[in-house]
């Protein structure tokens, strides 16, 4: 069964704030899969729709295949086998090798595949990236109703297959190696991957909040992004969300039409810096939506999931604590480039890839093997490209991330020339 076949719908049993439940939940939300979340809290609960089995004795969570089969407590990467998404490469070299199919990578691979190089998307969660955590996008060109992030990816991953894209889903490079005008990744699973060029699109993750007992609330209640397939089981609750960009501003007004109520945690004294003016304008109105400014989460509590937090002013460092069971946290980014440590990749300070005109500011690096300067999109390597929010200086935007996309290809194109 493929991803593009007709098929019924996926049951997904689980008990309450299950980490490994949310991981299912969020990943077949993002790949645009219909799924009945089943909640489970009795042996009641059990036989009634398992038709046997206890919660002490059935293993956590289960997911129903369409085709009656099911899985117990199986891993994300588990699920999708058995949807069909897992699959081997096909060539043992590439023209190119693209890295993370958020906007930037799936941009890339269909110019790419477009064009008739032999083209691999490599992807090590699900397709769409941050973006596709986002439960509107409005600013987008050519959706004046806004398009759901899982959605616009989903139609761009369906693009970029009928143009003849090799796309691996949940494989992940470890390092990567230049050499013989190639670069060769080790992959987490002890694979290599070798093409002719790359371009690292893998985006950026949200910054924790390095707190005491995060790692025990992860998933059980404190989530990490827009979580957007979260959102009905919020219904008439108190959730709280940090930070003030449009991803959280998004998410707050998404929110809202299921909580009882939302409180949106600003660090600063104003949203005007961070928000999109049509989010700035519709957020104050909505009655449920409460916005504390000059505040940070300082404590978690709960015993098994979150049940209160504790939030401090940080003009008068007084605190107050409020029970939620929902904490949500989409604060600034972390770009994923710690494959790149070990090579001659150049990257500023906070991790990001400098590529371009930026690379010679202080001087051609050494590292830099050409007579040609470095194009726009191209690190300190030649034949590696970035593009997207993984990049030093990048506009943190879909649409800039779709336009860096399609125009790396072109200088794929270029030095692919040099080359041959």
């Amino acid at each position: 069964m493929t991803k593009d076949s007709n098929t019924s719908k996926i049951k997904l049993y689980g008990q309450p704030n299950s980490p490994e439940a949310y991981e299912i939940r969020d990943f077949l939300n993002r790949s645009v899969v219909e799924f009945d979340w089943i909640e489970l809290t009795s042996d009641e609960d059990c036989s009634r729709e398992l038709g046997s089995g206890s919660l002490e004795k059935l293993s956590f969570p289960v997911v129903e295949l369409s085709d009656g089969n099911k899985l117990f407590a199986p891993s994300v990467h588990e699920v999708a086998q058995q949807l069909g998404w897992v699959t081997q490469p096909k060539f043992e070299e590439y023209d190119l090798s693209i890295y993370g199919a958020g906007p930037a990578g799936l941009s890339a691979a269909v110019y790419a595949a477009s064009e008739g190089l032999r083209t691999v998307l490599i992807e090590r969660h699900a397709v769409g990236g941050q973006a596709g955590s986002s439960s509107l996008i409005e600013n987008y060109l050519g959706f004046p109703e806004g398009i759901r992030g899982a959605d616009l990816a989903e139609k761009a991953r369906q693009q970029a297959v009928k143009f003849g894209i090799e796309l691996l889903n949940l494989r992940e490079g470890v390092k990567a190696e230049f050499r013989n005008n190639r670069i060769y990744v080790d992959m987490a699973n002890g694979s290599k991957m070798i093409a002719r060029a790359n371009i690292c699109a893998t985006g950026v993750e949200y910054r924790r909040l390095n707190l005491p007992d995060e790692d025990k609330f992860l998933n059980r209640g404190v989530y990490y992004g827009a979580g957007a397939s979260e959102a009905p089981l919020c219904s008439g609750e108190h959730i709280f969300m940090v930070g003030g960009g449009n991803s959280a501003g998004q998410a707050v007004m998404y929110f809202s039409k299921y909580a009882k109520k939302v409180t949106m945690l600003i660090r600063g004294d104003s949203l005007a810096d961070s928000l999109s003016k049509y989010l700035l304008d519709r957020i104050p109105k909505q009655e449920n939506v409460e916005i504390l400014y000059h505040t940070e989460v300082s404590e978690l509590h709960g015993e098994e999931s979150l049940q209160q937090i504790t939030i401090a002013n940080n003009q008068d460092d007084s605190t107050q604590q409020y029970d939620t069971q929902h904490l949500f946290v989409c604060i600034g980014g972390v770009p994923n480039t710690e494959w790149a440590k070990d090579t001659n990749i150049i990257r500023d300070k906070a991790g990001f890839l400098i590529t371009g005109s930026d690379l010679l500011k202080s001087g051609c690096p050494d590292c830099w093997t050409l007579d040609r300067e470095p194009f726009y999109l191209e690190t300190s390597v030649p034949g590696s490209f970035a593009a997207g929010d993984v990049r030093h200086g990048s506009v943190k935007r879909v649409a800039s991330a779709v336009g860096e996309g399609a125009m790396a290809v072109t200088f794929v194109h270029k030095y692919l020339g040099e080359t041959e």
